[in-house]
């Protein structure tokens, strides 16, 4: 009898410390009401420009390089490094705007740098401010475990020199037939809506970081993204990019519906010789696209931008336009 109560105990303590764990693992370390905001620095110095304009989307895969979801330990000087790397090939591009995937605010698993904030020194003076993930304990990589704990607090971010007047922060599609267990932990797809005056003009930046598991709920992530794209491109330039996690050169992708809009740019883009994006060591496919209203925007070139190197696993890319 003594050893059943013992074995009884044992298991109710487990199952009453893996209950609290899984309370503890999945609570946010911020209030909801701040994970979408927009950031003024310096309003007085925003000038107006010359008719050129350029805008950059990179999924910067929090500046940890080619070891992006690989189970190895990240050493403070490779994320040192990479910052280092983009703050000089930024500085000298000198973009008006750039949309970043996957980027880190203060979390350990990045040395508790605020990325956004670094770059934004660079005279970015706007910031719109979306996080997708905000927990002290990430179960990925899978191993080594000691890896899955920290605060992590990562998401999208649009850095402008130009006035941000609005931000939305769209939450997109979930996994439906996720356990709850994966879906407590679900970074959450993010379509980010901007506007951004250039010249007294209001444009469109949406933003995006679509699923990149499960092909269904990319699907459906997609519609409402192309929905949002079309709300906006009759009224405004709108420029729709980011990481769409959907390969350029399968004719089944479901990229190629925005491929065939008659109506719709795709920039630093050739069928006949498609550029890679991912990955930044040894590019073997293009998932990253900058789309935009041909009615609105006149496209001038395009380019995707290798002299980045290996800062995340991502290649970034940039359009440079004029608005009609």
């Amino acid at each position: 009898m003594r050893i059943l109560k013992f074995i009884g105990s044992f298991f109710l303590v487990l199952i009453f410390g893996v209950g609290l764990f899984y309370f503890w693992a999945k609570s946010a370390t911020l209030p909801g009401s701040t994970y979408a905001k927009v950031i003024v620095k310096d309003p007085q110095n925003t000038q107006k420009r010359d008719t050129v304009f350029s805008i950059v989307t990179y999924n910067i895969g929090y500046l940890s390089g080619m070891t992006n979801n690989l189970p190895r330990d990240k050493p403070k000087e490779l994320f040192d490094k990479n910052l280092q790397l983009v703050l000089k090939e930024t500085k000298k591009l000198n973009p008006d705007v750039m949309a970043f995937q996957e980027i880190d605010y203060n979390s350990n698993r990045s040395y508790a740098v605020n990325q956004q904030n670094e770059i934004a020194k660079l005279g970015f003076n706007y910031t719109a401010e979306a996080i997708n993930w905000d927990k002290t304990y990430v179960p990925f990589p899978y191993w080594p475990i000691k890896m899955h704990f920290g605060k992590v607090v990562s998401g999208q971010s649009v850095l402008s020199k130009f006035p941000i007047k609005k931000h939305q922060r769209v939450v997109l599609h979930r996994v439906k037939e996720a356990p709850f267990y994966r879906d407590a932990f679900y970074l959450e797809r993010l379509a980010q809506v901007v506007e951004v005056t250039i010249n007294d003009k209001a444009v469109i930046i949406i933003n995006v970081h679509l699923e990149s598991f499960d092909a269904k709920t990319r699907a459906i992530q997609f519609d409402e993204v192309c929905a949002i794209f079309d709300t906006y491109k009759k009224s405004y330039p709108t420029i729709l990019l980011g990481d769409f996690n959907s390969e350029a050169r399968n004719k089944s992708a479901l990229i190629q519906k925005l491929f065939n809009r008659q109506d719709v740019g795709n920039a630093a883009f050739n069928s006949e010789a498609i550029l890679n994006t991912f990955n930044s060591a040894t590019p073997f496919k293009r998932i990253d696209y900058i789309f935009y209203t041909k009615n609105s925007i006149d496209y001038l070139s395009g380019s995707v931008l290798t002299q980045f190197g290996e800062a995340s696993d991502h290649l970034p890319i940039e359009m440079k336009f004029r608005l009609k």
